[in-house]
């Protein structure tokens, strides 16, 4: 049997170093960066989804970053689309993939090869489920999604009412819900090897500074300015970025800018527990702590997995259960 190509992935919370780790592994290993970042997909939201500068891409190419329009719809569908030409152009090209987000939607389905196939969707379902949410918020479809789907409902944020809306119109229209979808498209065979790298920190208050300390060189860089860009604009999915609508209420003279600044901190800090909910559920991520190692120790322990990994090792599960953040320790209260 032909063995799968291999590719790397870094993945983790948001300001826990991810795009500095995955230049320096391209670099080391003649690699090329494919974002799965759901919000540095679109144009021009540079500054509030951290879109690496050309200085932190240090010459490494990066895929799947600003190229699409604000005000244009993209679905799961397309990001699986268009990563795997990505991949498969870079594998082409003799060098190393090396996915590198904190979307865990995109980068499970992925590499997990997961079939979302045709569902039955019917877009009276949608537009019914879009202006009921109109008239009575995310949280509200978020309660009935917990009624029918309980465990596609706990994963998601009443932020998020594209993927909310398709699993209620799954509920609706397919038979079947979509964690049963879910389930059926796993049976499926992921296409490529992949190490799985996992950067966050074991101190909580650690990350939580990290985040604090992005989150002020934003507005430095101009973050308000590009916010205002947005405000009453129709782009759909995009204008829920963090660190948006955070600032939309400031720029309405609603409340202030120290307020907004706060607020947006906590919803990243927020979105950082998410993610960690999310990825510490899979046992096959070497986790990686900057805050224990050191950025030099960090780098130099992911290069060493990664060599391994490439000389043809199978490193699909972690040798040491504390890599698993969540397993022995618990990393947010």
């Amino acid at each position: 049997m032909q063995e799968k190509p291999r590719i790397a992935a870094v993945l983790g919370p948001t300001a826990s170093g991810k795009t500095a780790l995955a230049v320096a592994l391209a670099q080391a290993f003649d690699g090329e960066v494919v974002s799965a970042d759901s919000m540095q997909i679109y144009e021009g939201m540079d500054i509030a989804t951290a879109k690496p500068t050309a200085e932190e891409m240090a010459g490494v190419p990066h895929h799947l970053i600003g190229y699409v329009r604000p005000d244009e719809p993209y679905s799961l569908g397309r990001y699986l689309s268009d990563a795997g030409a990505a991949v498969e152009g870079i594998l082409a090209r003799g060098k190393l993939p090396i996915l590198c987000g904190g979307t865990g939607l995109y980068l499970d389905t992925f590499l997990d090869n997961r079939d979302i196939g045709e569902t039955g969707g019917d877009p009276a379902v949608r537009a019914e489920l879009s202006a009921l949410a109109a008239e009575r918020g995310g949280a509200h479809l978020l309660s009935l999604l917990a009624e029918c789907d309980p465990e596609a409902a706990a994963s998601l944020h009443p932020n998020n009412l594209p993927r909310i809306i398709r699993a209620l119109e799954i509920c609706r229209t397919a038979g079947m819900t979509m964690t049963e979808l879910q389930r059926r498209s796993r049976e499926t065979r992921p296409r490529y090897a992949c190490l799985r790298i996992g950067l966050t920190c074991r101190d909580r208050q650690v990350l939580y500074d990290r985040i604090n300390r992005r989150v002020d060189r934003m507005f430095e860089q101009g973050l308000l300015v590009e916010a205002r860009r947005f405000l009453g604009a129709d782009t759909g999915t995009s204008a829920q970025a963090i660190g948006y609508k955070e600032l939309f209420p400031c720029l309405r003279g609603e409340i202030s800018l120290e307020e907004a600044a706060e607020a947006l901190k906590q919803a990243t800090r927020r979105y950082a527990k998410r993610q960690l909910t999310w990825f510490r559920k899979d046992g096959r991520i070497h986790w990686i702590y900057p805050d224990e190692l050191g950025s030099e120790g960090a780098l130099a322990r992911a290069k060493t997995l990664l060599q391994s990994f490439l000389n043809g090792e199978n490193l699909e599960k972690p040798a040491l259960l504390d890599e698993n953040p969540g397993k022995t320790r618990k990393i947010f209260c």
